[in-house]
């Protein structure tokens, strides 16, 4: 079998300095994911430095290393390793001779990443490739690009941002021919001087595209003109997408089914087409459109996307669904522990609120708000309420100003609890739960919420 990468490519890439030959089969730069026949990039962070690690990336099989001082492995040396990561995710990206897609948005970018992966994986046979889990950063995307086999078809990319220029650096690794914007949201807008400037900071996406570059953009946002001027300067087409009559592609019926799934009506550019979601909510109707979308711009085959949404699980940290033990029976866990926003926080509350049977909302703080976060922590008492949630738990001090809004009295807000830390809400939880509650679980990474799904997880049936 053909290696990933063999050792003359690797050297014409990077432009470094062998130790002994030795060919790659996959790229890594955490000793711990490294595997037999591996490349191990010891890349210097802030915090730590990869080559403390050279022993046991070639212990757990390491083939060989990227490093920047010599080692007693066989090794390839260059000045700078993360320049190194990036020269080879260039190269991956100049021999790949499919079609990449480029995803970035304020909320929903893994979701649809993983949904066109799932899409153009099907129809390709597994040909496609993507960045797993959420390697979005200055290091996570050429990471991604470096591990895409060379006869990949469908290469599917996520790209984030916290700051302006940094999309712009990622796209011009990636150089996609199709980019998508998921949505604009006040997510990171502490880094921002307002949601125009994340609306602008996200448009850099459309500065990589290909020469037939086509830009999809979320037809209903209030930032769309704004996205549709940017993508103008680079794009060959655009495609808005949507409820409104004005999306090119857009929604024409839905129907929610008892077992939760969504059957939606959609026209495309070129057809009209019927698909059953896998996935509940608004926002991951909106996510399907933007998938098909960019099937139907890449040549993927539409019919196979619909299957593929069909059959697609919950991801974990992002919408997974567990059924766990307690006392006489089960109760339901929605896992969306991985990150949230004001947008994805209002979204995940209204599904939470369609559920029969009492509901519990367990809350961490929404970082990264700036100094407008007290307002955007107190907004939440409107999606609770609307969703008559029965049981509200909140988690952090920036949640405190919500509780005692809640306290003083919030019509459809019943029970509140407010908690300093992970594992007390956890403790309070366990002593709570009930047969056949629901239990959605939603906050910042940085809160450590995937604790509690783990606590709760552990018990499943």
């Amino acid at each position: 079998m053909m290696p990933l990468w063999n050792h003359a490519e690797l050297l014409a890439a990077t432009g470094g300095t062998a130790s002994a030959a030795f060919d790659a089969d996959g790229v890594a730069f955490d000793s711990r994911e490294i595997g037999k026949g591996d490349l191990f990039f010891a890349l210097k962070g802030e915090a730590t430095d990869g080559h403390l690690f050279i022993e046991k990336a070639f212990a757990n099989g390491a083939a060989g290393a990227i490093v920047s001082a010599p080692v007693d492995f066989p090794h390839i040396l260059v000045t700078d390793t993360f320049e190194a990561l990036q020269a080879l995710g260039r190269a991956a990206r100049v021999r790949m001779q499919g079609r990449v897609v480029g995803v970035t948005g304020s909320v929903g970018k893994t979701g649809t990443k993983e949904a066109l992966f799932a899409a153009l994986d099907r129809s390709s046979r597994g040909k496609a490739h993507r960045s797993v889990k959420s390697y979005n950063n200055h290091v996570g995307v050429p990471l991604s690009l470096a591990r895409m086999p060379r006869d990949t078809e469908y290469g599917v990319f996520e790209m984030g941002m916290n700051h302006a220029g940094e999309l712009r650096e990622l796209t011009a690794l990636v150089r996609p021919h199709c980019a998508i914007v998921t949505t604009i949201a006040p997510a990171h807008i502490e880094f921002f001087k307002d949601e125009s400037g994340i609306a602008d900071a996200k448009a850099e996406v459309f500065e990589g595209l290909t020469d037939d570059g086509v830009a999809i953009i979320p037809r209903d946002n209030v930032h769309f003109d704004r996205l549709n001027a940017a993508a103008g300067k680079y794009a060959k087409s655009t495609v808005g997408f949507g409820f409104s009559e004005k999306s090119d592609v857009r929604l024409l019926d839905h129907v929610s089914t008892i077992s939760g799934e969504t059957l939606i009506t959609a026209k495309l550019s070129r057809a009209t087409m019927c698909y059953c979601l896998s996935q509940p909510g608004e926002h991951w109707i909106s996510n399907s459109l933007a998938v098909l979308a960019a099937v139907e711009a890449v040549g993927g085959d539409l019919a196979a996307a619909g299957l593929a949404m069909a059959e697609m699980g919950g991801l974990a940290g992002r919408g997974a669904r567990h059924q766990i033990a307690v006392q006489q029976g089960t109760a339901l866990l929605i896992d969306e522990s991985y990150n949230a926003n004001p947008a994805s926080m209002s979204a995940t509350l209204s599904e939470l609120g369609k559920v029969n049977g009492r509901k519990i909302a367990v809350l961490g703080t929404m970082k990264e708000l700036g100094i407008k976060s007290p307002e955007y922590h107190l907004a939440l008492a409107e999606p609770l309420a609307a969703a008559k949630v029965d049981f509200t738990i909140l988690v952090g001090e920036e949640m405190q100003i919500l509780a005692e809004k809640l306290r003083a009295g919030v019509d459809g807000v019943q029970e509140i609890a407010h908690c300093a830390s992970a594992l007390e809400a956890l403790e309070l939880l366990n002593s709570e739960l009930r047969v056949s509650d629901t239990v959605l679980v939603k906050g910042s990474n940085s809160m450590g919420l995937s604790a509690i799904v783990s606590g709760l997880v552990g018990g499943k049936s």
